[in-house]
């Protein structure tokens, strides 16, 4: 048997934007979906916070969740586990009360939600899946962990010693990984970064859900019972994306990978500013979600500047400066005005 294994997807992220939603369905439509059905998969894991908010979930991103996501479980004939992660519970003591049960239970001839630590045996192999820790349940768990009969450990855990998102720091607080050498593997959701360290390994998310993951590889993960061999099968939708600007080395940009993405262009030398405006020209027409400028101070520091020391130009200051620097013989002030309400009318519209 092979398990599709995924976790964090956070569905409703960014108050359930049509953009993320858009960039969800198309993971499942075109990448997640049809792996399933081009191999014959009938088992999904998931590995906990499905849902992004631990308080609501708005109406707009179940009926998406439901048409991109469950629908289809019904349609191919899958079954899903599921374990409750941070996000998907409302008190921070205690799963008692979360979204899965309160929402997904209606759908329990294909999802089944397993509140408590337990092992499923799937085609003769036993997996431990272990639920977020809480005060109310950590001495269960903790129990549990250190007893369960099952070679593979599966959890949305909080563990010191590894990265929540790519180049961040390292995590120093959260449980040692030294109760977890009981076993082959241990897999886990919550960090959204992948990375292992001994026998334990953080599957990071499937999506882009925030500028710390642009350039970061996603992926969702099989698991063969056989051969206990754990397979990551990637994403190929990218949201964010940095394009280091040079006029002796211009990037190169298609519309097929720019359209719908969020962009920064990181400028390190832009003394040709006519060929400047015109890559940026192009750039434009291609539809991207937003485009942010970053000047690369390097020449006048005289040493290296990090991503994070350097100046962000949002959208509205881009405008503002770009009608100071046009001679018309307009009130500036009034079109700045005029200016930043379309730009306020056309974010809106991501609401609609």
């Amino acid at each position: 048997m092979r398990i599709a294994i995924i976790n964090d997807t956070h569905a409703g992220v960014k108050n359930g934007s049509d953009i993320f939603l858009k960039y969800s369905e198309k993971f499942y439509n075109e990448i997640f979906f049809p792996y399933l059905l081009e191999n014959n998969i009938k088992n999904i894991i998931h590995l906990g916070d499905y849902f992004e908010h631990r308080k609501y979930v708005n109406y707009k991103v179940l009926e998406h969740n439901y048409n991109t996501f469950i629908k289809k479980l019904y349609d191919y004939d899958i079954h899903m586990d599921i374990i409750p992660g941070n996000h998907d519970v409302y008190y921070k003591n205690t799963n008692q009360l979360n979204s899965l049960t309160q929402i997904l239970s209606q759908y329990n001839d294909r999802i089944h939600i397993w509140e408590q630590p337990i092992v499923k045996n799937y085609d003769g192999l036993n997996l431990g899946l272990v639920p977020w820790i809480c005060k109310e349940n950590e001495d269960e768990c903790y129990d549990f962990i250190q007893t369960a009969k099952a070679p593979i450990l599966l959890g949305h855990l909080e563990l010191g010693g590894f990265q929540y998102m790519a180049n961040a720091n390292i995590k120093s607080h959260g449980i040692g990984t030294e109760i977890f050498q009981r076993y082959e593997a241990v897999y886990s959701g919550h960090y959204h970064t992948k990375s292992t360290r001994d026998n334990v390994t953080y599957l990071g998310t499937q999506f882009e859900l925030t500028w710390s993951d642009a350039g970061d590889p996603k992926y969702f993960h099989v698991l063969n019972t056989e051969t206990r061999d754990i397979e990551p099968v990637a994403n190929t939708h990218v949201l964010f994306q940095k394009l280091v600007y040079d006029n002796e080395n211009e990037p190169f940009i298609t519309k097929d990978n720019i359209e719908g993405t969020y962009i920064k262009v990181i400028v390190n030398n832009k003394k040709d500013l006519f060929a400047f405006d015109q890559f940026m020209d192009k750039l434009y027409n291609m539809n991207p979600y937003e485009v942010r400028i970053i000047e690369n101070f390097d020449e006048y520091a005289g040493e290296s500047i990090d991503d994070d020391e350097v100046n962000t130009v949002d959208t509205p200051t881009l405008l503002n400066s770009y009608i100071d620097a046009t001679e018309t013989n307009l009130n500036n002030d009034i079109l700045k005005k005029m200016m930043n309400e379309l730009y306020i009318e056309a974010k809106s519209l991501d609401s609609i």
